[in-house]
C-alpha cells in the first residue's frame, strides 16, 4: 500500500512514517498543501492521511480539489480543531475519517487498517489447500492494483510507481520477482496473472481445470 501524509509538523510526520513503513507500506510526506495537491494530481496512492490546517493550501481546499477530480481515494483528516463543525466539515468534503490531535499512534493504526477492508477481506477469501492466503505488503499491494484494473494491462512502471515512495528505487527484476511469487501463491486461486512480455500484467480468471 502507498500513503501520502501531508503534515507540517516534522516531528509527528516522522512517527507517522516510521509507523507505517515498520507495517510495510510505501509512504510519501509533503509539509504543505500546494505540495499535497499536486502530488495527488500526479501519483496514485491508497490512503491519503491529511492535516487540515496546512500552509499554502488548506487540507480542505486539497480535500476539495481531490473530490471535485472524481477520486475516491481514502482520507483520513487530522487536526488540532476538535469542534462539531469542523468534524462535519471536513466529512461533508469528502473525507472517510476523522482524528483529532493528540491521538496515539494505534488508533492511527487503527484507522489504517480499516482503509485496507477490501483487499484483506479479499486476502482471507483466498485459500490454498484448505488455508489461508499469507501475502507480504509489496505482494498484497500488487493484488491490489491488479484488482483495480481486472482483466487490464497493467504497466510495469505502474507497478513501481504504486510500490515505491520518492527517492525509492525497485527494479523493473524485483518487480518480477515480487509477481512470481504472488503469481505461485495465487495458484489454483481461481485467478492468474498472465505476462505481457516487455510491457507488464494482466490479471484474469484461470481457466478451469
Amino acid at each position: 500500500m502507498r500513503i501520502l501524509i501531508a503534515e507540517d509538523d516534522p516531528i509527528l510526520a516522522d512517527g507517522l512514517q516510521r509507523t507505517l513503513r515498520h507495517s510495510g507500506h510505501a509512504v510519501d510526506w509533503v509539509n504543505n498543501g500546494a505540495e499535497a495537491d499536486a502530488a495527488l494530481g500526479t501519483h496514485e496512492f491508497d490512503l491519503l492521511i491529511l492535516d487540515i490546517s496546512l500552509p499554502r493550501l488548506s487540507g480542505f481546499e486539497v480535500l476539495k480539489r481531490l473530490r471535485a477530480r472524481n477520486s475516491t481515494l481514502p482520507v483520513l483528516l487530522l487536526t488540532a480543531l476538535d469542534s462539531v463543525d469542523d468534524r462535519v466539515r471536513g466529512l461533508d468534503a469528502g473525507a472517510d475519517d476523522y482524528l483529532a490531535k493528540p491521538f496515539k499512534l494505534a488508533e492511527l493504526e487503527a484507522e489504517h487498517r480499516s482503509r485496507r477492508c477490501s483487499g484483506a477481506s479479499f486476502q482471507q477469501k483466498l485459500k490454498l489447500s484448505g488455508e489461508r492466503l499469507e501475502l507480504s505488503a509489496r505482494e498484497l499491494g500488487l493484488l491490489e492494483l491488479f484488482l483495480r484494473r481486472p482483466g487490464r494491462l497493467v504497466h510495469k512502471d505502474q507497478l513501481v510507481d504504486h510500490l515505491c515512495e520518492w527517492g525509492e528505487e525497485i527494479s523493473t527484476n524485483a518487480i518480477e520477482v515480487y509477481v512470481h511469487r504472488l503469481r505461485k501463491k495465487l495458484s489454483g486461486g481461481g485467478i492468474k496473472i498472465s505476462t505481457v512480455r516487455s510491457v507488464g500484467y494482466c490479471l484474469e480468471a484461470a481457466p478451469e481445470q
